[in-house]
């Protein structure tokens, strides 16, 4: 009867081991599309136990430079934060020197084309506008998709992938969410307004707030300031109120209200924060570790939920 016992719990467990195992690989599965004449793959995260047919809002999750995926994954805990408030999230990848073993581990070193940045992207030309939006495309085709609730977000190099995207796809994207990045893109013109959330550490030494060449930086090309990229989307977004400004610890916060068609533009100024998520998780022991004074990813998802078109 002990023996019975043991082997019922075994079989138990197995099933429910492999239905853990069976809900990540429905709920976490990388694609391939073709943009621009290559062959480029993103993961698809669905929230878990949403079984609505009514559509869902998307964000676009960018990693940073050198990053990939499964790292913009595991940095921002997006996918978390997908499950909890039911909304879909997709990691792309950017683009890179072909290392076969690294890309057929998941663990590929990729960056995007932001305009003045990154690396092999920016070298090569890569066209990472239209690659997003064979992504969101192919997305909608998988997933009941509420295309008025489409969102990108991302860090440093993907953070002004971001802003690229908000440039020159604002057709597409309601809002965007920025951390430790930069516009890089000139000229930026916008056929609609975008919501803007930004996260800066005021010790960031790869992106510093200031503008330049940071001490830190992998890339030397010289980045504008970050209030320029603020001030341009207040300006953009018509924004009619001033600058109001709040302090909540180490957090200051500067936000530009009463915009067109309900847009909003919020920078989050972090004390002592350094080139990294804010609440997320330290991918390096060489990189900064992030501040714990606010956390991007819930603030990123509030703010995207309460903007739409």
């Amino acid at each position: 009867m002990a023996q019975r016992s043991v082997v019922l719990m075994f079989v138990l467990l197995s099933a429910l081991a492999f239905a853990a195992v069976t809900a990540a690989v429905e709920n976490d599965v990388r694609y391939e599309v073709d943009a621009g004449g290559l062959r480029r793959s993103y993961v698809l995260h669905l929230p878990r136990g949403d079984e609505s047919r009514s559509p869902l809002p998307l964000v676009v999750a960018l990693h940073g430079g050198g990053g990939n995926a499964r790292a913009s994954a595991r940095q921002t805990g997006f996918d978390d934060e997908a499950d909890r408030d039911g909304f879909v999230v997709v990691h792309p990848n950017g683009t890179g020197e072909t290392r076969p073993l690294l890309n057929a581990m998941g663990k590929g070193l990729f960056t995007w084309n932001a305009g003045t940045c990154c690396g092999y992207a920016k070298e090569h030309g890569v066209d990472d506008v239209a690659f997003i939006r064979a992504v969101v495309r192919d997305v909608e085709r998988r997933v009941a998709i509420d295309g008025r609730r489409v969102y990108a977000t991302g860090i440093s190099n993907g953070g002004m992938m971001s802003y690229r995207l908000a440039c020159e796809a604002s057709d597409l994207f309601a809002a965007i969410g920025v951390v430790a990045g930069a516009q890089t893109v000139a000229p930026c013109r916008p056929a609609h307004p975008v919501s803007l959330i930004h996260f800066h550490g005021m010790a960031d030494e790869n992106v510093p707030l200031a503008g330049g060449v940071g001490r830190n930086a992998w890339d030397k090309a010289p980045k504008p300031p970050v209030m320029d990229a603020i001030e341009f989307w207040a300006r953009t977004d018509g924004c009619r109120s001033a600058a109001e400004r709040s302090k909540s610890g180490a957090v200051e916060t500067v936000r530009f209200t009463r915009c067109r068609e309900g847009t909003e533009v919020v920078l989050n100024l972090i004390e002592g924060g350094g080139h990294s998520w804010p609440g997320g998780r330290r991918m390096l022991a060489i990189l900064d570790p992030p501040s714990d004074a606010i956390a991007a990813t819930p603030t990123i998802a509030r703010f995207f939920m309460a903007h739409g078109r």
